[in-house]
């Protein structure tokens, strides 16, 4: 039996319908995840179920006793408490009961509260506050005010979890999280063993914890069983058959509208029938929601700059007492596209400044390359005008943008990141978190830039929008340096890893996150052998790398850059265009061998003259990228 259901469930926020008579059931032991566009409701459907909000129209039922704990995505709490008394907050009115027992005062019945102390298990309710703290490895005396937001979000996950949830709602759970601590609430919540729904975008996320995807599409809650991995392959199934019926309904409704302008030769029952039809078939195609539009994302490039960007020789930096970059030294080139990993303060953003000269280093050498333009995505949102209006946050003062040497108009330029020119005007305010990160990357990319720096660009941002993301910067012809905590995207982007291995130790590796824990582990494996091998005890082997930062103590062996996808189809098509090229050329040489072309043709002479110069220097770009490309 289901724990809730959800019947005919209706919610709308002005015309456009969020919830548009749809259903969803959560049954005992499921991990669901739910995804959809930004703004489409994903989270006004988890504050309706947790009771915070409520629907327009249509009925949300639980199972009796049902116990619900909610998570938001930005947890507040009150000033001035410990972690102590925040998570046990989420016991209710346990303590209430308890205290108003051994306060006993007059009018108590003395017997009922302990029926329902006893029910609710609250004698000991500050044992399992401690438990859930050293599970989740809080000190219960830290100041809330004192911690950073990976942290809050443990207490928040602590104050739902102490209450023994039969159904646990997750709104972005990974936000704010470092590689490990995602590991870790991975862990957590297979564990668990209540019913859970979350909302997420983080792929990897979804594929190790849920066993079924809810898409909120267009006003429609959509079920698909398994994992993300595979919701992708019965998603692409199902747009593809939708495009197949919408198209085969938009050609009768043509033909339809074609016979109606041609007039109706006599009213008999057959024409009569056939006019209802039309308007039945343009009553459905006025109603129907199409799918909604990808975001079309374009960077305005700035000038090339020279080939290094930056070159680091024994760099170190200290705050105190402590190191956070210790000896590191690495050199970074054009077109390198950079992931920085660590756990939250390990010094990521420290290095960064190191990296671009916006920060000193106590001691080594750092080279930075001549004009360097960079253009930076804060994650903190600090750059935000909630006042503004969206068309003049983008561009103030006017209403064009220049983008790599063409003009387009703001309104234009706002509807390819999805944002329609009605809500031009609007408020910054007004836009959902995954709205606002998105406006600020269309302020970004209209920036001319040579390098990009991306602190946690992908929080909040759909799935959609992500994958556009990956195909923009790997076709970037500059040098982005990503800071994430998506392990998908920064594999699917990257083409180096630079790791935290904790003291103030950083190393670059080849290739993304998976790349990185593959090349740790064999270092670690051969460090062992080799240990063993000499007759000394090999150090304790750390944990299975959460992508943390192994202790890694023999540099692993040198292989070759792994391409991405997009520079390995490449490479597959280089032959066929150079031999395109060497074909054309070799037609244009022999249309110029023939004398009669100076009689036929004169004036297209210096045409083909200038063409076959312009394929000389394509084929050597093609034949330069080609070395740059193949396996050495």
């Amino acid at each position: 039996m289901a724990l809730l259901t959800l019947n005919n469930a209706c919610l709308a926020f002005g015309h456009v319908a969020l919830l548009d008579h749809t259903a969803f059931a959560l049954e005992p032991g499921e991990r669901v995840g739910l995804i959809g566009r930004n703004g489409t409701g994903k989270s006004s459907l988890l504050k309706i179920i947790a009771g915070m909000e409520k629907l327009d129209d249509g009925v949300v039922q639980f199972q009796n006793g049902v116990r619900l704990a909610y998570v938001a995505q930005e947890p507040q709490f009150a000033d001035g408490i410990n972690v102590f008394d925040a998570v046990s907050l989420g016991l209710g009115d346990i303590r209430e009961l308890r205290d108003r027992f051994e306060a006993h005062q007059d009018g108590d019945d003395l017997d009922a509260l302990m029926t329902q102390i006893e029910a609710r298990d609250g004698w000991n309710w500050e044992q399992r506050v401690e438990q859930i703290l050293q599970h989740l490895g809080l000190p219960a005396e830290l100041m809330i005010s004192d911690l950073s937001g990976g942290m809050k979000k443990r207490v928040a996950l602590a104050q739902a979890l102490v209450a023994s949830p039969d159904v646990l709602l997750l709104d972005e759970p990974t936000n704010h999280l470092d590689l490990n601590a995602i590991t870790w609430l991975e862990e957590l919540l297979v564990a668990f063993k209540g019913s859970i729904l979350l909302i997420s975008h983080d792929r990897a996320f979804l594929d190790n914890v849920c066993t079924r995807i809810i898409e909120l599409d267009r006003g429609i809650l959509r079920s698909y069983p398994g994992n993300f991995a595979a919701y992708e392959l019965l998603k692409a199934g199902q747009l593809a058959d939708e495009a197949l019926a919408n198209a085969r309904f938009d050609k009768l409704l043509a033909q339809e509208e074609v016979w109606i302008r041609k007039g109706v030769e006599a009213r008999r029952t057959r024409s009569t029938a056939r006019i209802k039809r039309l308007d039945d078939l343009r009553g459905a195609r006025a109603s129907r929601r199409d799918t909604i539009g990808r975001v079309k994302l374009e960077v305005s490039q700035g000038d090339r700059g020279g080939k290094i960007v930056a070159e680091l020789e024994d760099v170190n930096k200290r705050y105190g007492d402590r190191d956070i970059v210790k000896n590191f030294t690495g050199t970074f080139l054009r077109g390198d596209k950079v992931g920085l990993v660590g756990s939250n303060g390990a010094g990521k953003t420290t290095l960064l400044k190191i990296i671009l000269g916006e920060l000193a280093a106590d001691s080594g050498k750092v080279k930075i390359g001549s004009n360097i333009n960079v253009a930076y995505f804060d994650q903190m949102r600090d750059n935000l005008d909630l006042n503004a209006t969206l068309a003049d946050f983008i561009s103030p003062g006017s209403e064009w943008i220049e983008i790599n040497g063409s003009r387009k108009h703001v309104m234009g330029y706002l509807q390819d990141f999805l944002f329609s020119p009605a809500r031009a005007n609007s408020p910054v305010r007004t836009l959902s978190g995954g709205e606002r990160n998105r406006l600020l990357l269309a302020r970004l990319f209209a920036r001319p830039s040579n390098v990009l720096v991306l602190d946690e660009p992908t929080n909040d941002l759909d799935i959609d929008t992500l994958d556009l993301l990956e195909d923009l910067l790997a076709d970037y012809p500059g040098t982005v340096f990503l800071v994430s905590h998506d392990r998908r995207f920064l594999d699917n982007v990257v083409t180096s890893t630079v790791v935290s291995e904790g003291g103030g130790s950083w190393r670059e590796y080849e290739g993304g996150v998976q790349d990185w824990l593959v090349q740790s582990r064999r270092a670690e494996a051969l460090a062992n052998a080799n240990a063993k091998s000499s007759g000394n005890t090999p150090p304790a082997a750390a944990p299975a790398p959460a992508p943390a930062a192994p202790v890694v103590a023999a540099a692993p062996a040198a292989k070759a850059r792994k391409l991405s996808y997009k520079e390995q189809r490449e490479l597959d098509e280089l032959p066929k265009r150079i031999a395109d090229l060497e074909t054309e050329q070799a037609s244009l040489n022999a249309q110029l061998a023939d004398p009669d072309i100076y009689k036929k043709n004169p004036q297209g002479l210096p045409a083909m003259q200038e063409r076959i110069s312009s394929i000389d220097e394509e084929l050597l770009t093609l034949l330069d990228r080609w070395e740059t490309l193949a396996p050495k």
